[in-house]
């Protein structure tokens, strides 16, 4: 029972189901903080303390915690005042939530940001935390105060920059890519050259435990990335790839593309799928982060265990 007592906020979501399967297997127990009552895994205990935005029983669920994995969050509006919500559960419930593991003698806090509380969708050149955070919406800004925050507490933090992430269960704009290339035509998406960061489950499991075990004082932000950038023919051809087919690409000209997708109303798609955006994770390698797998075999990992589950093997 020496083995670091972890309190896990957002295990029901895509990153935060992941990271309680993985965590155990680094050697740490988990705490899942609650909404509801609910079913756990094995291993894994659970404290319920209700809307994350108003929380209660904290003491208890806090007490004898080592650290926090903040996962949970919002991350589309939940009505017409977007500013509003994004404050009140990504900015004010972070906070509180730090402060409650402030008062409970808690260790480190790791909350899970986004590359949004740095930039827009698209960004000219390579991102790196070293320059002025930009965010255009608010879900970035959002993400943005809450770090900030956090850097007015005693508390020692990180925060966790992902770009993208894709893994098993994936939704939105990767998921789309994926049923793009799982289609059987050719796709005319070979002319788009501009280079996008991704992020796999695995690598981010491997951050999160990187600035788990890390000496402190952390109390900064963390970009995290796959170590190589990609472009939209590269997605798809390590897609197919996995599917055991070839990459069936058509070099249509960009300009084409995006007259056409401004026909059909979906010039802004269009722009955040062929937009640049790079981010650099040297800051984190430099701290021992060691990245499990490349881009190209964990997209086509990706579409064999989709292809899979899709046939019930």
């Amino acid at each position: 029972m020496n083995a670091p007592l972890i309190a896990l906020t957002g295990a029901t979501g895509f990153i935060g189901q992941h990271l309680l399967n993985e965590l155990p297997k680094r050697g740490y127990r988990v705490r899942v903080l609650l909404r509801r009552p609910s079913e756990v895994p094995v291993g894994a205990s659970s404290a319920v303390i209700g809307d994350i935005a108003s929380p209660h029983n904290m003491a208890a669920a806090l007490r004898d915690v080592d650290m926090v994995i903040h996962s949970a969050g919002l991350a589309h509006a939940m009505s017409g005042r977007p500013e509003d919500d994004y404050r009140t559960i990504n900015t004010e419930a972070t906070v509180r939530l730090a402060q409650a593991a402030e008062r409970a003698g808690v260790k480190r806090f790791v909350f899970l940001s986004s590359i949004r509380a740095q930039t827009g969708p698209t960004a000219e050149g390579v991102l790196t935390e070293a320059e002025a955070p930009q965010p255009t919406d608010p879900y970035g800004r959002s993400k943005l105060e809450a770090e900030r925050g956090l850097g007015e507490l005693k508390l020692d933090w990180a925060a966790l920059r992902p770009v993208l992430v894709y893994g098993p269960g994936v939704k939105g704009n990767m998921a789309a890519l994926l049923t793009l290339a799982q289609s059987p035509w050719p796709l005319p998406l070979g002319g788009l050259s501009a280079k996008r960061s991704l992020l796999c489950l695995d690598n981010l499991a491997a951050a999160v435990d990187t600035v788990l075990k890390a000496p402190g004082p952390l109390r900064r932000p963390f970009i995290v990335a796959d170590p190589e950038p990609v472009t939209i023919p590269e997605m798809v051809t390590a897609l197919r790839r996995g599917l055991g087919r070839g990459p069936g690409l058509i070099p249509v000209p960009s300009f084409v593309l995006k007259g056409a997708a401004a026909l059909v109303g979906r010039g802004e798609a269009y722009e955040r799928l062929a937009g640049s955006l790079v981010a650099s994770p040297e800051a984190l390698r430099n701290l021992g982060w060691q990245p499990v797998s490349s881009t190209r075999d964990a997209l086509a990992e990706l579409a064999r265990q989709t292809e899979a589950q899709a046939s019930g093997a």
